[in-house]
C-alpha cells in the first residue's frame, strides 16, 4: 500500500530577537515568563511577511528532500496570518520558489493548522494523486499582536516545512485523530476583520484586530483533550506511551506540555520543545521542532513519532509517525 514518509524538512525564523525583559513596560518579567511559559525569547519580523519566512522554510525543505521546486505537485500551508486576505498564501509561496507545478492552497487550523496541513497532505498522497507535497506551517503573530498588552508574551515569528512523498515501505504516517469543538471559538479569537464585523474606524480604534485569548480556558482545555486524544490514537493502534521515542507538539507553554506529559504517563525528557528560544509560533512550532529533532537526532528505523497539538477553535489532534 502506498504511504507518505517524511523526505525533507526545513525551518526559518527572523534574525530579530526579543528577550523577556522587553515586556516589563506591559507588567511582566522574564522570570513569570520563563517559569510559566517556558519562553526566554522569541524571533519578531522586522518587515518579512508570512509567505517571505514559509518560502525559506519551503525551500530549505525541498533542498533537504534532494528536490527542486518544479518537482512539487502540491503546497498547502497552515496559516493563520496570510500576507492578504485574498488570495491565499500559499499563491505567494507557490510563486516564490517558482514551483510551477505545484497546486497551492492554505489550510486554518491556527495551532493546530500544520498537523491538519499534514493529515490533508497524506491523504491526498496516499490516494495516488500527488507524489510530492510541501507542507508549510508559518506564521507572523508579531502583526496581531497587541504590545501593549501582557499576552504579547506568548507568539514568536516562524516557519517550519516538510517535503512528504509517497512510499511502499514500512515507514511512514500511521494514523491521524483530528478533533473540533466550534463551542470553544470565543477563547481565542480575531473579532474584527472578517464578514462578521469588517473593517472599520471603530474595530481598529478598539484593537478588535489583534488576538484576544482567555489563558486560562485554553489552559484547562490543551490539558484535557490533547491527553485524550494521545490515548486514543495509542489504543487504537495497539500502541503503548512506552513505545514512544519522541513527543513533537505544538509549543503552547511549558506547563501545559508537562501536564500533557505526566496524564499520559510520558517521561518529560522525550517531549521536544524549543519554545524557550522561538515562544509559540502557531501554524509553525510542530515542523520547526520536527525539523531541529531529525537534524539534532539519530533515529532508528522502527522508531515511533507521536505528534499532538491544540488549537483556537476549539481544534486538536494527534498523530503517530513511524520511522
Amino acid at each position: 500500500m502506498i504511504n507518505a514518509y517524511i523526505r525533507g524538512t526545513g525551518s526559518y525564523a527572523p534574525k530579530n530577537v526579543v528577550k523577556n525583559n522587553y515586556f516589563e513596560s506591559v507588567g511582566s518579567s522574564d522570570k513569570w515568563i520563563f517559569e510559566n511559559l517556558g519562553i526566554k525569547e522569541r524571533r519578531i519580523s522586522t518587515g518579512e511577511t508570512t509567505s517571505d519566512l514559509a518560502y525559506k522554510a519551503g525551500l530549505s525543505a525541498i533542498e533537504d528532500a534532494g528536490l527542486s521546486s518544479t518537482d512539487v505537485d502540491l503546497i498547502i500551508l497552515a496559516t493563520a496570518t496570510a500576507d492578504r486576505l485574498a488570495p491565499s498564501c500559499a499563491c505567494f509561496v507557490q510563486e516564490k520558489l517558482g514551483a510551477k507545478n505545484a497546486v497551492a492552497f492554505d489550510i486554518s487550523a491556527v495551532c493546530s493548522g500544520a498537523l491538519f496541513a499534514t493529515a490533508t497532505a497524506v491523504q491526498y498522497i496516499k490516494s495516488g494523486m500527488y507524489k510530492n507535497v510541501l507542507v508549510i506551517g508559518a506564521d507572523t503573530f508579531s502583526t496581531i499582536t497587541d504590545w501593549n498588552r501582557r499576552d504579547a508574551v506568548f507568539f514568536g515569528d516562524g516557519a517550519g516545512a516538510l517535503v512528504l512523498s509517497h512510499t511502499t515501505e514500512d515507514k511512514g504516517f500511521q494514523d491521524f485523530i483530528l478533533k473540533t469543538d466550534g463551542t470553544g471559538k470565543e477563547h481565542f479569537t480575531i473579532p474584527a476583520g472578517g464578514s462578521e464585523k469588517p473593517t472599520s474606524k471603530d474595530t481598529i480604534a478598539n484593537g478588535e484586530h489583534y488576538f484576544q485569548m482567555n489563558g486560562s480556558q485554553v489552559y484547562k482545555t490543551a490539558i484535557d483533550v490533547v491527553p485524550k486524544c494521545i490515548d486514543e490514537i495509542l489504543t487504537k493502534n495497539n500502541y503503548s506511551i512506552d513505545q514512544i521515542k519522541y513527543l513533537l507538539p505544538h509549543q503552547p507553554s511549558i506547563r501545559i506540555l508537562q501536564e500533557v506529559a505526566r496524564r499520559v504517563g510520558l517521561p518529560f525528557e522525550k517531549v521536544k520543545t524549543n519554545m524557550d528560544r522561538y515562544a509559540n509560533t502557531s501554524g509553525g512550532t510542530i515542523p520547526i521542532i520536527l525539523n531541529e529533532t531529525l537534524k539534532n537526532n539519530n533515529l532508528e528505523k522502527g522508531d515511533l513519532l507521536l505528534f499532538a497539538a491544540v488549537g483556537a477553535g476549539w481544534t486538536w489532534g494527534t498523530a503517530i509517525y513511524k520511522w
